[in-house]
């Protein structure tokens, strides 16, 4: 039965595609469909891993000494049971067989199902055998992982594109580290229950330039494993087993978007000017470095945000140390050939966090707590480590230091501080870096742009990221679906906000870009060219779409009509003030 769910939506373009179901617990192991013809193959990798957990429990059990607690061996049987019970792997087996999972996969698929029924059973007792269940698996799916590092290919998604699959990721959420794993795959589309348009995962997912919907609740509990669907990215809407003559439509509206881009490909090294001759500059933000390679391509001017924290993001081992970290930064440096390139400091915490091997569980989930400089002021050897690589980098090019999240002088004061310490011990060592290196603050904190002269008088340049600003300043969590539809960038003191910090900026003749979502939003433009903005930077997909309403924009004319849309605070009046600076 044809059925749509609606949700946010956070990348445009249409995406038809098969369904690939990702359980929240399979999101923390390795999955990929099966080369067709090795199913019972993978089968047998699943029951020699249960076989290599029955011995390791056995030889537990008989190994206890004597004087151990008789629970202690009761736990052993329980979980010998659980193992011996043929229910448990008789789902992953049929669904290896049938629809190709890997054993992992389909393990933990079978996992969470057992885990939900358990969760409604009102017996405290029963209710707790859930725990057996998990702890039995997980054991199983460590053989399982063994077995992977063993072999000399990944199997990670690696079937994928070999298969021919269109394959739309359906998830309760993905988190900004998983997406990463995704980046390289074949994927048409993802959809998701939770996450709002500015959610790290949403940016992660537009940098994968494929059409994207998020905040559908229940989807993953309502499509199918292999369901046909159909992604309108621009709309927000999800179409589950469309019928052939809503495919044709679908079809023909894609075919429409794809020639959209190819007209948009002329635009790429036109010079970027108003229609009234005002010079912008308009450059990308990027989260690895190749990505840099893509912003060149489309004309971007420089790096205006470098997110460094995807670096340091699902890895296994420790954190990437100053060598490895100095090549990474090179490397981007050196794609841009002699543009700029500003490189944000680690902003770690609230929806952002650092892969398994880091063991940093001090940092905060919460958008309010331990994040960001704060977070870097705490560890000031991983800060040092990270300031003496991107000083190294500087010497090979335009590197620059963009701060996050300051709002005190003392942060701004002890930042300034160790930039200085990690210049003297390069120094000491006799290693290159440019001692001029520009380094710039983000104003992200309702506190940094009322006291912006604090900054505009210790810093080179500013970035306004407007994804944490919209959400300090509405005290809403942008991460938290519950409240995503009050985030709001039209917002009377949002406008108020901008206004006033592009305004100080401008008369105190310090460069100042807007580097968050709000810049690439070919909707807000205009706008932002109405503040006197002339530095954008943006994801590079949203270039060429930003750039064409640049075009057509004249500022002389959004400048004499922005006052009025300052004023009005009023829903109505606002929304006719709006009109009239578009018009």
């Amino acid at each position: 039965m044809t059925f749509a769910l609606h949700g946010i939506p956070v990348s445009k373009g249409i995406a038809i595609g098969k369904a690939i179901l990702i359980s929240r617990a399979a999101l923390e192991v390795s999955h990929h469909l099966v080369e067709a013809g090795k199913e019972e193959t993978e089968a047998q990798r699943l029951l020699d891993a249960f076989e290599q957990v029955r011995l390791e429990l056995d030889q537990l059990r008989h190994g206890l000494p004597k004087d151990a607690p008789q629970e202690m061996a009761a736990f052993l049987d329980v979980h010998g049971m659980i193992l011996a019970d043929p229910a448990l792997a008789e789902k992953p087996l049929k669904l290896i067989r049938t629809q190709r999972l890997n054993a992992a996969w389909a393990l933990t698929t079978e996992l969470n199902d057992l885990l939900e029924q358990f969760s409604e059973i009102e017996d405290a007792y029963l209710k707790e055998r859930a725990n057996d269940i998990r702890q039995v698996a997980e054991r199983v799916l460590k053989a399982l992982n063994n077995q992977e590092k063993n072999s000399l290919v990944s199997p990670e998604f690696s079937s994928f594109g070999e298969s021919g699959v269109e394959a739309i990721i359906v998830a309760h959420d993905i988190a900004p580290h998983d997406m990463l794993r995704f980046k390289d795959h074949a994927f048409t589309g993802f959809v998701t229950d939770l996450g709002g348009k500015t959610s790290h995962t949403a940016i992660v997912a537009r940098s994968m330039e494929i059409p994207a919907v998020v905040g559908v609740r229940h989807a993953s509990e309502m499509i199918r494993h292999g369901d046909w669907l159909v992604i309108d990215g621009e709309h927000g809407v999800v179409v589950v087993a469309p019928d052939e003559q809503l495919l044709s439509e679908y079809r023909v509206l894609q075919e429409r978007a794809i020639e959209e881009t190819r007209k948009l490909q002329q635009l790429k090294f036109s010079r970027t000017c108003t229609a009234d001759g005002v010079s912008i500059e308009l450059f990308a933000n990027i989260e690895l470095p190749d990505d840099a390679t893509h912003a060149v391509e489309l004309g971007a001017v420089g790096v205006g945000l470098f997110r460094s924290e995807f670096l340091f993001m699902d890895r296994n081992q420790a954190l990437p140390d100053e060598e490895q970290q100095y090549q990474e930064y090179r490397r981007v440096v050196d794609l841009m050939h002699g543009l700029p390139v500003n490189i944000r400091t680690i902003d770690v915490g609230a929806d952002k966090a650092l892969g398994a091997g880091a063991d940093l569980s001090q940092t905060g989930t919460s958008p309010l707590g331990l994040r960001a400089i704060r977070w870097s002021l705490t560890e000031p050897e991983i800060f040092l480590t990270q300031l003496r690589a991107i000083l190294r980098a500087s010497a090979h090019g335009q590197a620059r230091i963009m701060i996050p999240m300051l709002a005190h002088a003392k942060e701004i004061d002890e930042t300034l501080r160790l930039i200085e310490k990690a210049k003297q011990q390069l120094h000491q060592r006799g290693q290159a870096f440019n001692p001029n290196i520009q380094v710039g603050a983000m104003i992200e904190i309702p506190a940094a742009a009322l006291v912006l002269p604090l900054f505009i008088s210790r810093f080179d340049f500013l970035s306004v990221g407007t994804n944490d600003l919209i959400q300090y300043t509405l005290a809403i969590d942008r991460a938290d679906h519950a409240v995503a539809h009050l985030y709001d960038p039209l917002h009377p003191a949002i406008l108020i906000l901008l206004a006033n910090i592009i305004g100080q900026a401008k008369r105190a003749n310090v460069p100042i870009a807007i580097c968050g979502e709000m810049a690439g939003d070919p909707s807000l433009t205009k706008l932002l060219l109405a503040f006197g903005l002339t530095d954008f930077s943006m994801h590079f997909s949203q270039l060429l779409l930003v750039k064409r309403e640049i075009l057509k924009a004249n500022v002389g004319v959004l400048q004499s009509r922005i006052s009025q849309v300052l004023e009005a605070i009023e829903p109505v009046a606002q929304a006719e003030a709006l009109e009239n600076l578009f018009a």
